[in-house]
This record gives C-alpha cells, sequence and structure tokens, in this order.
C-alpha cells in the first residue's frame, strides 16, 4: 500500500487556508463594519471617538475607538493578526505543493515559454515579491494620499501583470499567482505595516509619550485598500472552477473586469454601512459582470466547423489517448491520485454520463487537457464535440 502524502496535504493546507481565511475576512469586514456605525459617546471620555452598542447571541457589547490611543494601556489588548498569517502561509504552502512541486504539469506552459523548473519558480516567486515592492512604492507616494486615484493606478498594474503572467504560465497557473500578489500584499499590510504601527502606538502610550496619529492613519489606509481586494481575490479562490474564464483566451481581461465588479460591491456595501445607498455603484457592478459574461461568449473559440459524428470506436480511442490517464478509477498520471472533480471517462457509461462536461472542457473551451499536455488537435475536438451533439451514443 502506497500513501498519498500529496494528496492528503492538499486537503490539510487547502481546509486550513479557506478556515483562516474566512476568520480574517470576517474579521476585516467586522471592523470596517463596527468604523462606519461608530457614534458620537453619549457619556464624554477622554480621547474617545465614537462608540457603539449591539446585541448578540442573547448578550449586549458595548465597544468604543479612541482617537489615538487610550491614556493607559490595558492589562490585556487582543491582536488580529494570525488569522492573516495563517491564510498566507497556509496558502503559499498551497501554491508551492501544487505549482511548484508540480511545476512541470500545472505551472509549466511549454507552448508559451520553455522554462525549466526553477526558473518557473524564481518567476513566480519573484512576481510576489515585486507586487509587493510596486504596491508599498505607490502607497509612500503622493498618489497614497487619494485612495481613487491609487484604486485606479493599482487595478491598472494589477492588470498589467494579469496579462503578463498569462503570456508565461500555464492558465491556471498565471491565475492562481495573481491571486497570491494580492494576498501577499494584503498579508504584508497586516505583517509589516499594521501591526508594528500598533506597536508602537502601544510602547508610546506606555512610555507615557504622546502616541503618534500618523501612525494610525498609515495602518487604516492599508486595512481600507486590504477590505477592497477581498472580494476578487475569493473569486481567484474557486476560479479553478470556471474554465471559461480560467481558460479563455483573454482571461486576463476578465477577471479585470469580474475585479470591478468585486470592489464595486464591496464599496456599495462599506457605503450602505455608513448610511449611504448608493445603487448607482451596485449597478457599476452588475454591469462589469454582465459585460464580462456578454464579450466573454462573444470572444469564446469558435464552434468547430460541422463533421459528421465519428464512429464510438473512434471516440473511444481519442478518449483513452487524451483523456484517461487523469480521469479514471485509477490515474496514471504523475501527481492525480483521483479523477478530478469525480469525472471518470475510463467506463463506456462515465464517458456517456460526462458528455457535457468533456464538451464544456475539451470543446468549448480547450481547457482540457490541461496545458494541452496530449497534443489534442482540433480535429480531434471538432469530431468529439459531434459525436456529443448527436446523442454521444454509445455503439454509433
Amino acid at each position: 500500500m502506497t500513501f498519498e502524502w500529496g494528496a492528503w496535504a492538499n486537503l490539510a493546507l487547502r481546509w486550513l487556508h479557506l478556515t483562516a481565511g474566512i476568520a480574517w475576512i470576517g474579521s476585516s469586514f467586522y471592523f470596517m463594519w463596527l468604523d462606519s456605525h461608530l457614534k458620537a459617546p453619549t457619556a464624554k471620555r477622554e480621547g474617545v471617538a465614537g462608540e457603539l452598542w449591539s446585541v448578540h447571541s442573547g448578550g449586549f457589547y458595548h465597544q468604543m475607538k479612541f482617537m489615538v490611543a487610550p491614556s493607559g494601556m490595558p492589562d490585556e489588548l487582543h491582536w488580529f493578526k494570525w488569522e492573516a498569517y495563517t491564510t498566507w502561509i497556509s496558502g503559499f504552502l498551497l501554491l508551492a505543493l501544487i505549482f511548484y512541486v508540480g511545476a512541470d504539469v500545472n505551472l509549466i506552459d511549454p507552448g508559451r515559454l520553455a522554462l525549466t523548473r526553477w526558473q518557473a519558480i524564481g518567476i513566480g516567486i519573484g512576481t510576489l515579491a515585486a507586487g509587493w515592492l510596486v504596491y508599498d512604492g505607490l502607497c509612500r507616494s503622493p498618489l497614497g494620499q487619494n485612495l481613487r486615484a491609487f484604486g485606479v493606478v493599482w487595478f491598472l498594474v494589477l492588470t498589467a501583470a494579469a496579462w503578463g503572467l498569462t503570456h508565461v504560465f500555464s492558465d491556471l497557473g498565471a491565475v492562481m499567482h495573481l491571486g497570491t500578489i494580492i494576498g501577499t500584499v494584503m498579508v504584508a499590510n497586516v505583517f509589516l505595516i499594521i501591526i508594528p504601527n500598533q506597536r508602537k502606538v502601544v510602547a508610546q502610550v506606555l512610555a507615557g509619550e504622546a502616541p503618534d496619529p500618523a501612525l494610525g492613519k498609515q495602518a487604516k489606509q492599508r486595512s481600507v485598500h486590504n477590505n477592497y481586494m477581498t472580494l476578487p481575490v475569493l473569486f481567484i479562490m474557486v476560479s479553478n472552477h470556471y474554465p471559461m474564464i480560467v481558460s479563455a483566451p483573454l482571461n486576463w481581461l476578465w477577471l479585470a473586469g469580474l475585479g470591478i465588479c468585486g470592489w464595486t460591491i464591496r464599496h456599495f456595501f462599506n457605503l450602505k454601512n455608513a448610511g449611504q445607498i448608493r445603487f448607482d455603484v451596485l449597478a457599476l457592478g452588475a454591469l462589469a459582470f454582465v459585460t464580462v459574461a456578454v464579450l466573454n461568449e462573444t470572444a469564446r473559440p469558435k464552434p468547430p466547423a460541422a463533421v459528421p459524428p465519428p464512429p464510438f470506436a473512434d471516440v473511444r480511442t481519442l478518449i483513452d489517448r487524451h483523456c484517461v490517464m487523469c480521469h479514471a478509477a485509477v490515474p496514471t498520471h504523475k501527481g492525480v491520485v483521483a479523477a478530478p472533480n469525480g469525472v471518470r471517462l475510463d467506463t463506456d457509461a462515465s464517458l456517456t454520463k460526462n458528455a457535457a462536461k468533456v464538451y464544456e472542457r475539451a470543446v468549448a473551451t480547450h481547457s482540457m487537457p490541461l496545458n494541452n499536455e496530449t497534443g489534442m488537435t482540433d480535429a480531434e475536438r471538432a469530431s468529439l464535440g459531434a459525436w456529443i451533439k448527436a446523442g454521444a451514443k454509445v455503439g454509433s
């Protein structure tokens, strides 16, 4: 008996990544909501900027926010950081397991750029570092003082990164590295700016000094940025389920459009929490989504030219050559221990059952075989599509 450590490591890291991400995003959304609902304190207290009463699970809570910091530190102070750190660490390990350990299959696309494993890994890690350096430089420049202008420029930077990555890596590898760039920026904000600034303020208070308000202002800037980057990175986390985006010829452009959708939805709820109902902002997000959907369908690969349905024996041979090494009860492809998404094609019954999925992935979007590793031709895709459109009949 062999122990498939890779599959179990994938499961453990993915589960941890999801759990930590929920905790991080939940606390981020809560504190943004809390900030927008603070009211002037009913009783004067030195340095208090606002307060909030709330009820949850049968208990009443009274929160207060100080303009900079209290005059003295409490004995116990809760920090929100490990949610962010755990999310990034588990996410990076998952990225390494799938795309660095499995670089030959999942990251490198020889049809785009012939890279060695270590060249691909170096480029991947380099983009994460470069993303942070560019972002941090923009934040520290005069542009960082204007949230809207900064947002536009950072959006263009990410769009350019998406375009570049899709010309270097496989589709999925490029998309996941874009998501990791955003995630790295978000956690670096916490690790390098927000938490250190908070520690400096605490130290100043404990030393009896007046805390520097600029430290809190800078931390707040990065926290707001993180809030707006959350929804786009969440979409990227689940994007492998949508080959019509990830494997599309203009996937970088569709990611940009869905990024706009995510940012506008987040902005709508931030404004709503502050008491402003802006349906025009929500409409902009909906327009971005519909525009992506319509243009994506228009730009899809042209359907294969009509050909007569082939004999089933030819279809069986084609599937066995291009698909069964992964989509079988016992896959033979390196690194694949179970049929992806439970889709088996090694029996005639399972092939006909999953014919619609085969059409979507192999014929309509060309997302399978992965990176066209087996060299499936357009003629083969057309033949397979004709058989499925004719009813996917066994023995025909």
